[in-house]
């Protein structure tokens, strides 16, 4: 039975993806005036390493991805003077406290560094909810690689079968599929994600309510 809810935050909780592309846009035409967004748009929802490396062609300047991404953390901090509260997705709370009136655990499972995990979760007040929070930094491989999903699983004492993942890209949805865990997918059709190995399709986060009835033992004392 399903008791554990697991959540990425990029274009999950928050409508990222598209700010960090122009972030990354804008970086590339500093690098490179000729480069377009077409050019780059293949890095949402893509690795660290993928992304630079499609930037790399991109950009076409001589430096190799290791060297452009160096020099993009001295270029911009993307963390640094944004509002996250106004790319927070508006339902997500209200689906949180739902899920936490039907007797679900809750955590994040995110590719993003845990500095800027916690803090856009804290700045949109829904850090309190989570009893687990799991980030990128703390793996040696990034998502498609299921390794993410399953210490998080591992970490909060409960079998992969027993959980279920919210993913909108298409090296998230692999990454829980991967792992043995159910996963719906946020429909996207912005950046193209592929998402054949989901389960189930939402169109927003309340659409996962669908699918994860109250626990017999919601609302018991333990």
């Amino acid at each position: 039975m399903i008791n554990t809810v697991i959540f990425d935050m990029d274009g999950v909780l928050i409508d990222s993806e598209g700010v960090y592309l122009k972030a990354m846009l804008e970086f590339a035409q500093y690098k490179n005036p000729a480069v377009e967004e077409a050019d780059i748009v293949k890095i949402v929802g893509r690795t660290s390493q993928d992304s630079w490396e499609i930037m790399e062609r991109a950009i076409a300047n001589g430096q190799d991805w290791r060297q452009l991404r160096q020099d993009y953390r001295g270029w911009i901090d993307v963390s640094e003077g944004l509002d996250y509260t106004t790319i927070f997705r508006s339902e997500a709370k209200r689906v949180l406290e739902e899920l936490k009136q039907r007797g679900y655990r809750l955590a994040v499972a995110s590719s993003t560094h845990r500095q800027l995990v916690l803090h856009v979760l804290f700045q949109n007040h829904i850090l309190d909810y989570f009893e687990l929070v799991v980030t990128g930094d703390q793996f040696r491989k990034s998502k498609p690689d299921p390794e993410i999903y399953h210490y998080t699983a591992s970490h909060l004492g409960v079998k992969e079968e027993e959980c279920f993942v919210l993913e909108d890209s298409t090296v998230g949805i692999r990454a829980a599929h991967d792992a043995g865990i159910v996963v719906a997918a946020l429909i996207d059709d912005r950046f193209g994600f592929d998402r054949s190995l989901a389960d189930y399709e939402v169109e927003g986060i309340e659409g996962i309510l669908a699918y994860l009835p109250t626990l017999l033992f919601a609302g018991r004392e333990n």
